[in-house]
């Protein structure tokens, strides 16, 4: 038997995160990972390999921004869909020896293999050659990630009819597409492929999109994806998803309609990987998506066994999972500058993107919370011209007496980066005079802040002027 400080299952963002904060510890550490390849589901079937797709496309999409339609038109020509998978395998196989070399760096085991409970302390690991191994550890980490949601009654065949992993791996070049699901992960694929010029559906029986976004952020959102070539079709319930006679997939809505395309993308929900972990032996239930209770401290109903990113839920995102991680192996370990995370930016990687952080405008009015916005649009931006992004715009968010900035919200290129300029001040207390009383490189889409400010300041005090 192996014996470890701190063994933890699973190598996506939240296990590396807890792994490496333990080794600075100086404590001995074991990652055990079932998959053939380091780095979980964000490294390899989720948000790095979808991000440089996004990327790749973006940068084709906005060559007719630039002035250079007939450049931008020619390479999508040329380009297939299996084309654009070359560079995401690329990026890949580049940051898995990244995360290979930083765990070896810090003496950090891999144990390749199946974890499974054999008691609170010990893990039976079943290797890929069926042979099996145990660890102990004074402190175990769930790190295992989740998986799409495949509802039995749809017809997965993993080549045109795909979830979001196997879409990964397609060797189909469609030229239509449906896609099934409006929540991020069917809105950035939608958004992306359309912009790559596949005729693409988006089904949802939601009526908004991305109902957490401030309202008026969503309607840009889906505005500028029907722009793109989005055909929305929410409020939609589909009754039944089938082949039809010629080979491709058919969507039955609830109205009587039809819809048909060369494939289908299913992206709703996700699964908890916890069912291979024989929970029950050590008195731990998931609920029905296969999720982890924790508390603050990320801690299960064991104290030493701690769950950390997408198998405890909302809000799944690999940046929060890298800090869930660190912050389990910091109070596991009792180092006294633990922290809670009380600010937390939100990318959703279409195409143009959209970032926040903080309350938006219906939250804010739904608590009677005085509260006064400025917008500047990047349409106003010298940078906008430059790069010919001019469709976006942001909007701060900030208290009618204090002038405390409450939050941030923009959507356009960039957006996730630029955000966290907005989250640098809301998390540390500052006023929305903070971004009229410094100044900003020129020309960049970082002065945007400044001028919503001011005009947020001149709408409070002049009322009149709007």
């Amino acid at each position: 038997m192996r014996c470890y400080d701190m063994v933890i299952v699973g190598s996506g963002p939240a296990g590396q995160k807890a792994a490496v904060q333990a080794a600075k510890l100086s404590k001995r550490v074991a990652i055990i990972e079932k998959a053939p390849q380091l780095g979980g589901a964000s490294l390899n079937t989720g948000t790095l390999p979808s991000k440089t797709l996004k990327d790749t496309i973006e940068y084709i999409h906005g060559l007719s921004r630039r002035g250079l339609a007939q450049l931008g038109t020619a390479l999508t020509r040329q380009l297939t869909l299996p084309d654009l998978m070359i560079r995401k395998n690329q990026v890949i196989e580049t940051e898995v020896g990244v995360i290979t070399h930083q765990l070896q760096r810090n003496h950090i085991e891999i144990i390749p293999g199946t974890a499974a409970f054999l008691d609170p302390h010990t893990l039976n690991v079943t290797r890929p050659d069926g042979s099996i191994e145990q660890a102990q550890a004074s402190v175990i980490v769930l790190a295992t990630g989740s998986r799409p949601r495949r509802p039995a009654e749809i017809p997965f065949d993993d080549l045109i009819i795909c979830d979001s992993d196997s879409f990964l791996r397609t060797t189909m070049n469609p030229t239509s597409i449906i896609v099934i699901g409006g929540g991020v992960i069917g809105t950035e694929y939608a958004s992306m492929l359309a912009a790559f010029g596949i005729d693409v559906t988006l089904i949802d029986r939601r009526t908004q999109m991305l109902r957490f976004l401030d309202l008026e952020i969503a309607q840009a959102l889906e505005a500028q994806m029907r722009y793109n070539g989005v055909t929305m079709r929410l409020g939609q319930e589909y009754r039944d998803i089938s082949v039809d006679n010629t080979g491709r997939p058919a969507v039955h809505l609830q109205d009587g309609q039809v819809v048909t395309a060369d494939m289908l993308l299913y992206t709703m929900g996700r699964i908890g990987n916890t069912e291979a972990l024989n929970l029950g032996a050590i008195g731990l239930t998931a609920d029905q998506q296969g999720q982890l209770s924790v508390n603050a401290h990320y801690q299960t109903a064991i104290p030493h066994i701690y769950a950390t990113g997408d198998v405890i839920g909302f809000p799944a995102l690999a940046a929060t999972a890298m800090e869930q991680g660190r912050l389990a192996a910091c109070h596991a370990f009792q180092l006294p500058d633990a922290h809670t995370i009380k600010v937390i930016p939100y990318g959703i990687y279409s195409i143009p993107e959209v970032s926040m952080v903080g309350l938006n405008e219906e939250e804010l009015a739904s608590t009677n919370v005085p509260y006064a916005t400025g917008k500047a649009f990047f349409r106003e931006m010298a940078r906008g011209h430059i790069s010919g992004d001019l469709h976006g715009f942001l909007k701060v968010i900030f208290h009618c007496e204090t002038h405390a900035l409450l939050g941030a919200h923009i959507i356009g290129a960039g957006a996730t980066e630029l955000i966290h300029i907005g989250q640098s001040v809301l998390t540390y207390g500052g006023t929305v005079e903070y971004f009229v009383h410094n100044v900003f490189n020129y020309p960049t889409m970082a002065e945007c802040y400044r001028t919503a400010a001011l005009d947020g300041l001149n709408r409070l005090h002049h009322p009149r002027s709007q």
